[in-house]
């Protein structure tokens, strides 16, 4: 639904959202743990049920894609009629045509997650399967399930901890905006490398900086413990502006659950080396970005076939297939010569 010029903020939003729910859980966390009687944890739980049932009822106020309409219906002129309504203009119809080109090309595809596995799809399945997959080993869920576990272990007392995940939260929330800002001036490709190359350096120095410092059974001294803050502020900001579907989801919660289920373990286990560790997959990641990930900046989501056509690693298998299929129309065209 979202007009090309205007995709990347909109898909930075979906972030934004998570950012912000994050941000209100750490907020109520701080106040509700001052509760006593046990009833601090009860309210933060059950406010839960607060954005569930927001969430219900805007699924009731939600119109379905012009293209849905198309691929479910065909119905053509109620699509029109939504893409006027959201483009604010009646010249909808090249719009339309691509549409309903695309909706016709789909229809033709009978086994599809087959099909991602051809040569041709090659492109979109590696990145698919891979930048969720890095999204995830960056160490960022480390800072959405285990902030103040972690704040707490290096020194910091259970408010002070309780109030440095809400402001590392805050940072994330305010990169995300600007993120939203500037993604579709610059292009997501080089907000992702810069972001890779400031979670890298965070991830080192906090890594560093708790081999040096930090003593098994010993707090650390509070200015370290507050430097390692600020430096994860300045990891969670780049995270927020580099990177931001049912393989997608597929991935993402596969990698969030072994995340979540080993982080503890392995912290205790090798200590600052667990940093060490995110920080060699977020090089691996924003190599893999530089490299392999194009850029897709005002690309209508119907001619993205063309950005595999024109990457120096991806023409070769997309350019292949194409080949191949010309010398095979060419071969069956030719008895007929």
């Amino acid at each position: 639904m979202a007009r090309p010029q205007y995709r990347g903020a909109i898909n930075d939003g979906f972030e934004l959202c998570i950012s912000l729910g994050i941000l209100c859980t750490n907020i109520l966390s701080y106040f509700v743990i001052k509760i006593t009687a046990g009833w601090g944890w009860r309210i933060s739980l059950s406010m839960a049920a607060l954005p569930a049932a927001f969430l219900t009822i805007g699924t009731i106020f939600l119109p379905e894609t012009p293209s849905f309409i198309i691929q479910r219906d065909g119905d053509t002129d109620k699509a029109r009629i939504l893409l006027q309504k959201l483009r604010g203009t009646t010249s909808v119809q090249k719009e339309l045509d691509d549409l309903v080109s695309a909706s016709n090309l789909s229809r033709t595809i009978k086994y599809p997650f087959g099909k991602i596995c051809k040569r041709k799809y090659r492109p979109q399945l590696v990145i698919a399967l891979l930048v969720p997959f890095f999204n995830q080993v960056t160490g960022i869920n480390v800072m959405n399930f285990y902030a103040p576990v972690m704040f707490g272990t290096i020194g910091l007392k259970e408010t002070a901890s309780l109030f440095s995940s809400v402001v590392t939260r805050l940072c994330a929330t305010c990169a995300n905006i600007i993120a939203m800002m500037v993604v579709d001036r610059f292009g997501r490709r080089k907000l992702f490398i810069v972001g890779g190359v400031q979670m890298i350096l965070s991830q080192f120095t906090v890594g560093a900086i708790l081999a040096a410092k930090f003593k098994d059974y010993e707090d650390m001294d509070n200015e370290y413990a507050y430097l390692v803050l600020i430096i994860m502020c300045v990891f969670v900001a780049g995270f927020a502006w580099s990177t931001g579907q049912s393989i997608v989801v597929a991935v993402v919660f596969l990698m969030a659950f072994v995340i979540g289920q080993t982080f503890l373990e392995v912290l205790c286990s090798i200590n600052s080396a667990t940093f060490f560790i995110f920080g060699g997959w977020i090089c691996l990641m924003t190599l893999f970005v530089y490299l392999f990930l194009p850029e897709t900046k005002k690309l209508p989501m119907e001619k993205m076939e063309q950005v595999w056509r024109r990457h120096w690693f991806w023409k070769k298998i997309v350019g292949e297939e194409v080949d191949n299929k010309q010398a095979e129309s060419g071969k069956t065209a030719l008895p007929g010569l």
